[in-house]
């Protein structure tokens, strides 16, 4: 969860939101709910359930490109906690 917000999909390294939207979105409720994850620092892609069907390379070219130009939070991967792979 990012405050009250559940995300569909998150990159955490690059503070991206990936969000699916149906038909049933309400967008005055998106807009506000986007403002709200830019201000937690979030960039949000709204992707359609259609495009995902229809143009899965489109949206995947999308997403590759958008994490591409956005800054990693941290210099290095999170470290496993269990401490294996060190």
């Amino acid at each position: 969860m990012i405050g009250p917000y559940i995300a569909d999909f998150l990159c955490a390294q690059k503070k991206l939101i990936i969000e699916v939207d149906g038909d049933t979105h309400d967008l005055k409720e998106d807009a506000r709910r986007d403002a709200a994850l830019l201000s937690f620092g979030y960039h949000v892609i709204r992707i359609t359930n259609q495009d995902v069907m229809q143009n899965m390379d489109g949206v995947l070219t999308l997403v590759l490109t958008q994490l591409n130009q956005m800054a990693d939070r941290w210099p290095h991967p999170t470290p496993n906690p269990e401490g294996e792979g060190q």
